[in-house]
C-alpha cells in the first residue's frame, strides 16, 4: 500500500499541502534528535567564539536554523536518501528528484521564537520551478511549542497559485515576510514522527515556544530539477539525485 494516498495528491495540487502522522520510524526518529542536540550545541559555541547572538535568522538560545550539515552526519544521509523520503518525491514531484536543502529547525523555550509568513520560495528570490519542503517534526507539536501554520492555496491573495511573491526583511528578526493577512492559518498539531509536505510556494509561519521545552524540526527539501542561482551560471542550493527515472538512487541506495 502506498504510503502517500491519491486523495492526499490531490490535497496537494489543490492546497499546496498535506500531512502523513506518525511515519518516520523510532529508530531514526531517535537518531535525528540526537544529531539535532550535537548541532545545536556545537553552534552556541560557534556564536559564543564570534562574539555574536544573531547569525542569519538564528538567535542565539532562542531559535535555529542549521543548514546542510548531512555531509557529516551518516544518520541525517540515511534519512534523507530514505525510501520513505522518496515516495513522497515520486508522489509530488514525479520521477525525477534531487535533494535541494536540507536544516534543522529548532524553537528554544522562549517567548520570542516566532517565525514570520513566507513561501521558502521566497528565500530563493527569484523564479524557479516550485519544489518540495518536508517539516519533520521531532517532537509532538502543539500550539504552545509553536508548531507550523500553514496557508492553503486559495487563502493568501495571490492571483495564481504559482506566484512568487515579494518578500520584505524584517530588521529585527531578518525574516523575510511575504503575506500580511490576518488568516491565522491552519497550525499542525501532530505527533512527533510526523511530516508535514508543501510547496515552496505555500505561505507557512509558525508561533513562539512558551513551553520550558525545545521544539524541534527537520526540514528536508527536493526539486524536480537543479535549481539554478539569479544568471544560470551555477547552482543555488544542492542537486543530490534521489529519484532517477523513478527508481531511489543517491547515498543510501
Amino acid at each position: 500500500m502506498s504510503l502517500v494516498t491519491p486523495e492526499q495528491v490531490k490535497q496537494y495540487q489543490r492546497a499546496g499541502y498535506f500531512i502523513l502522522e506518525s511515519v518516520i520510524p523510532d529508530n531514526a526518529l531517535k537518531a535525528l534528535r540526537a544529531e539535532c542536540m550535537r548541532y545545536i550545541e556545537a553552534h552556541d559555541r560557534e556564536m559564543e567564539a564570534k562574539g555574536v547572538t544573531t547569525q542569519g535568522i538564528t538567535h542565539y538560545k532562542k531559535r535555529y536554523f542549521i543548514s546542510n550539515r548531512s555531509a557529516g552526519s551518516p544518520i541525517m544521509t540515511e534519512f534523507l536518501f530514505s525510501e520513505l523520503m522518496a515516495e513522497i518525491c515520486r508522489a509530488t514531484l514525479g520521477d525525477n528528484a534531487f535533494l535541494f536543502n536540507e536544516q534543522y529547525v529548532v524553537k528554544a523555550a522562549d517567548t520570542d521564537s516566532k517565525f514570520a509568513w513566507h513561501q521558502d520560495s521566497g528565500y530563493v528570490g527569484h523564479y524557479h520551478r516550485a519544489y518540495l519542503s518536508c517539516w519533520c517534526a521531532l517532537d509532538d507539536m502543539s500550539l504552545e511549542n509553536g508548531t507550523v501554520y500553514i496557508l492553503p492555496y486559495g487563502r493568501d491573495g495571490r492571483s495564481t497559485r504559482d506566484e512568487i511573491i515579494r518578500h520584505e526583511v524584517e530588521a529585527r528578526t531578518n525574516d523575510k515576510v511575504g503575506y500580511h493577512g490576518d488568516d491565522p492559518g491552519e497550525p499542525a498539531i501532530v505527533p512527533a514522527g510526523s511530516i508535514v509536505v508543501f510547496s515552496s510556494r505555500t505561505f507557512h509561519r509558525s508561533g513562539a515556544n512558551t513551553t520550558k521545552d525545545y521544539r524541534r524540526s527537520y526540514l528536508a527539501q527536493y526539486s524536480a530539477e537543479p535549481i539554478m542561482n539569479r544568471d544560470g551560471s551555477e547552482l543555488w542550493g544542492r542537486a543530490e539525485p534521489i529519484l532517477k527515472d523513478g527508481a531511489r538512487v543517491g547515498a543510501s541506495v
